[in-house]
């Protein structure tokens, strides 16, 4: 399997729940809001022998009127309707922004139209219902209804290779989803295995729907991981967005 991370960049984030983009180089951290997070925002594209596949979808930021998720696509040779299948762990705003872009006359449309969008009923449902800050329901609302859409309930395999559990860990519907492929396997924990360092240490976010449960299966993982030789796939990692011991 060959995996591409799709930087956005790096942002802090604070309790308003705004993502204000942050310079390595030039900013300092202290001089933004107390609380604040340095996080990256980091989709990322896995080839395998069946798909190509995008895991998450970023804030959906556009550059020059096109979506940044397709330069950064555009960048390593791949063409946004390339794209078959779309894996979204959960709904939050810097993980869903792209699953759709908006036209010149303010229509929202699946950014990759020849893709199969994998979501979690439950989570979709929920997400509509919390709405603002935490989820921009404009930008997935056409997910509903849509064909290109399988609504899946709870844990199961999609195409005998590519995993999926609900963890109701970041958030209720939270899902992770673990691929195997010629003995390799790869996993994407989205917001419940964020960074490295989470991976490492003991540490209970207050941010986490269920922070205690979050911090365990962050310790099973690794475990299972470090064992079985995963490549990890770190969404917010500034330094480490792929990591195999």
């Amino acid at each position: 399997m060959k995996i591409i991370p799709l930087s956005e960049g790096a942002f802090t984030i604070d309790k308003t729940k705004i993502f204000v983009p942050f310079d390595l180089e030039k900013d300092d951290l202290q001089q933004r809001p107390i609380g604040s997070l340095l996080v990256e925002v980091q989709p990322f594209c896995v080839i395998t022998n069946k798909d190509i596949l995008l895991l998450d979808t970023g804030l959906g930021f556009s550059i020059n009127g096109e979506p940044q998720i397709y330069q950064n696509l555009k960048a390593h040779n791949i063409q946004p309707s390339q794209i078959t299948k779309v894996l979204m762990s959960h709904l939050h705003k810097d993980h869903a922004g792209g699953i759709s872009f908006r036209n010149n006359i303010g229509h929202y449309n699946l950014a990759f139209p020849n893709a199969t969008y994998y979501v979690q009923q439950q989570e979709f449902s929920f997400a509509m219902e919390i709405g603002y800050p935490s989820f921009i329901t404009d930008e997935f609302a056409t997910l509903y209804n849509n064909p290109n859409v399988v609504w899946l309930n709870g844990n199961g395999t999609i195409n005998n290779y590519i995993h999926y559990t609900i963890t109701g860990a970041h958030s209720p519907y939270h899902q992770v989803f673990t691929i195997q492929e010629n003995g390799e396997i790869v996993f994407f924990g989205g917001d419940d295995a964020p960074q490295l360092k989470q991976m490492k240490n003991k540490f209970v976010a207050k941010y986490d729907f269920n922070g205690k449960k979050s911090m365990e299966l962050r310790q099973q993982w690794w475990q299972k991981g470090n064992d079985e030789n995963w490549h990890f796939l770190f969404y917010h990692d500034i330094k480490t967005p792929v990591f195999k011991k």
